[in-house]
């Protein structure tokens, strides 16, 4: 029998979306974005990322999203090595932030013990 790597992203039906996943230090990341403020018809989205705690964020940033069809995309280079947490927020000061919980990924090193 044929083994799959497929797995079921829990985030999908939340409107987002990150690949690849498990994430790499070093990498870059793909976010795709569907969810609540572009399904209100929001102009423009914005990525609200940083790294660490999920209840304490370092090196914060703000990226504008671009948009594709009814979703909202963006790419970026993860340089930390401990969590990558984020929520979005439209041009009208609207935010998602998964129920007050943002999406937070374990940000792996890429060695192999």
């Amino acid at each position: 029998m044929a083994q799959t790597n497929y797995q079921l992203d829990p985030n999908m039906d939340q409107g987002i979306k990150v690949e690849p996943t498990p994430i790499i230090a070093g990498q870059r990341v793909d976010i795709e974005y569907d969810g609540l403020l572009a399904k209100a018809g929001a102009q423009e989205i914005y990525l609200h990322a940083g790294f660490g705690r999920n209840d304490s964020w370092t090196n914060v940033m703000d990226i504008k999203m671009t948009r594709q069809g009814n979703r909202f995309v963006t790419r970026l280079a993860i340089e930390d090595e401990t969590r990558f947490n984020f929520c979005f927020r439209d041009n009208a000061g609207n935010w998602d932030n998964n129920n007050g919980r943002n999406w937070s990924f374990e940000i792996h090193n890429g060695k192999l013990y």
